[in-house]
C-alpha cells in the first residue's frame, strides 16, 4: 500500500493518521516463500516534525505460516510490531541509497507500507520455529512424524568411532 507524502512534507506539524490494510500475501526469506495469513489492518501515523523530517509510526500484527524445524508441520507464527522511523525527506534518492539507514520503503514521494513491514519481518524472522516445545520430530529412517506415534523403526545410533568394531563383530557372528 502506498501513502502519498506530499502534504506532510511541505507542512510542518502536519499529521496523517489512518488505518489501512496490507497487501502482503507472502514473504521471501533466503529464497523460500512463506504464506502470510490475512494481516490485521495497521495503524499508521506520519508527522512532519520539522525541517522536512517525517516521523513514521506503524503498528499492527502479521501472521505467517512457517514449518516446524523438527517435524515440518505448518505453524502459525505471529509478528506483532511497532515500527518507528525518522526519514529526512531533504535527502536525494542517491543519498538515501548511500545512507546506512534502509530507505527502500520511500518511493518517489510515497511511503510503501508493505515494504516497511516486510523489512521489519525480515529483521525479526525466527531462527527456528517449533510446533510445541516437546516436538519429537521425524524419523531419520522412514520420515514418519513421531508426534503422531512411534513408527517402529530401529533408530539406535552408535557412536561413529565404534562403527568399525560393529562391522568386525557382525562378520564373526555364529550362525
Amino acid at each position: 500500500m502506498l501513502v502519498e507524502l506530499s502534504k506532510v512534507i511541505f507542512h510542518e506539524g502536519y499529521t496523517i493518521q489512518q488505518e489501512s490494510k496490507l497487501d502482503l500475501t507472502d514473504i521471501t526469506v533466503q529464497g523460500e516463500k512463506f504464506p502470510v495469513l490475512a494481516p490485521d489492518p495497521v495503524k499508521l501515523k506520519i508527522v512532519n516534525s520539522g525541517d522536512s523530517v517525517l516521523a513514521i509510526q506503524v503498528q499492527g500484527k502479521v501472521s505467517a505460516v512457517i514449518p516446524c524445524s523438527r517435524c515440518l508441520e505448518d505453524v502459525r507464527y505471529d509478528f506483532p510490531f511497532l515500527i518507528e522511523r525518522n526519514v529526512d525527506m531533504k535527502l536525494s534518492a542517491e543519498e538515501m541509497e548511500e545512507s546506512e539507514e534502509e530507505y527502500n520503503f520511500i518511493e518517489k514521494g510515497h511511503l510503501n507500507v508493505d515494504q516497511l513491514v516486510k523489512n521489519e519481518l525480515l529483521i525479526n524472522w525466527p531462527i527456528r520455529v517449533l510446533c510445541k516445545e516437546d516436538c519429537r520430530g521425524i524419523c531419520s529412517r522412514c520420515g514418519a512424524n513421531l508426534n503422531l506415534g512411534d513408527c517402529g523403526c530401529d533408530r539406535e545410533e552408535l557412536d561413529p568411532r565404534m562403527a568399525a568394531l560393529k562391522d568386525i563383530f557382525s562378520k564373526f557372528k555364529e550362525v
